[in-house]
């Protein structure tokens, strides 16, 4: 995570970045199915970064490490011209009987898989535009929004639920729902179809931007919620398994490698360009 690339550093508070950074890490271990065991941190730091941001944001990661078991056991401190934070973060995947691990890849969808995810989406999009409109927050379903984008919630439960239920294809919402389902596409050589209508969408997102939420929840990203793909009893299993339960969104289909968003009527939506790309010339999220 770099400064002014990936967060807003007179926006934000650096505790928020520390939880942030490693919490989309946890994100990645979650979307295979694993468990996070431990990370190294290297950070890059002007000289004249403050003792007290420092301190700040290393609680951040050390509350986000105590809330899904992980250990910071080491790391690296450079000077550099600009903040940047990486993390390396290791994780450990069940296995079968038979020895081999049990994992969640993005090339292991089939022709008629549901489409679920784990929660709702374009909270993270929202958040974000209320921070680069640089104005406080005027509402608690505003403050939510921010909250969101900034302490994002590795679904560690929902992988763990899919791999035991027979799910084996997920990947994370990190560039966006039509973004990363097409990444599976790809991977797996097929098309998918999204009905707009039952993509959940959190309804502080819906009040604070009614025009744009739905489009928010399919082209936003950092929402860090998994989608997985499986058979109707898989998905049904893993969503009985949860707290909250997932939302069947679509089905994958045989076809060429892309995502088609369905309107009420069974009509393609044009999509903006959207998603994240990293070496794009974009805002900082």
């Amino acid at each position: 995570m770099v400064a002014g690339v990936h967060f807003l550093p007179d926006a934000v508070a650096w505790r928020d970045v520390g939880w942030k950074a490693l919490a989309v890490n946890i994100s990645d271990i979650a979307a295979m199915g694993g468990t996070p065991a431990f990370a190294l941190v290297t950070l890059n730091l002007p000289p004249e970064t403050p003792i007290a941001s420092v301190d700040e944001l290393y609680e951040g990661l050390r509350e986000c490490a105590a809330a899904y078991g992980v250990t910071i056991a080491g790391g690296d401190i450079v000077a550099a011209p600009a903040f940047s934070i990486t993390i390396a973060l290791t994780g450990d995947a069940e296995i079968a009987p038979d020895g081999a691990p049990l994992l969640l890849r993005r090339d292991a969808a089939r022709a008629g898989d549901l489409i679920a995810v784990s929660g709702p989406l374009g909270e993270s999009a929202g958040g974000l535009r209320l921070l680069l409109s640089a104005r406080p927050p005027s509402s608690e379903q505003e403050r939510c929004l921010i909250r969101r984008h900034m302490r994002p919630i590795p679904r560690l439960e929902v992988g763990r639920a899919a791999i035991a239920a027979g799910v084996r294809c997920a990947i994370d919402i990190s560039d966006g729902m039509a973004q990363d389902l097409g990444h599976v596409c790809v991977a797996s050589g097929l098309g998918a179809e999204v009905s707009l209508a039952v993509v959940p969408i959190d309804s502080g997102l819906a009040a604070t931007f009614p025009g744009d939420a739905a489009l928010m929840a399919v082209t936003g990203g950092e929402d860090y919620e998994l989608l997985l793909t499986g058979s109707t009893d898989a998905i049904a299993r893993t969503s009985a398994a949860l707290e909250t339960p997932l939302t069947v969104i679509g089905r994958m289909v045989a076809g060429a490698p892309r995502v088609r968003v369905l309107d009420a009527s069974g009509g393609e939506v044009a999509l903006p360009a959207s998603g994240w790309d990293h070496l794009s010339r974009r805002p900082p999220s």
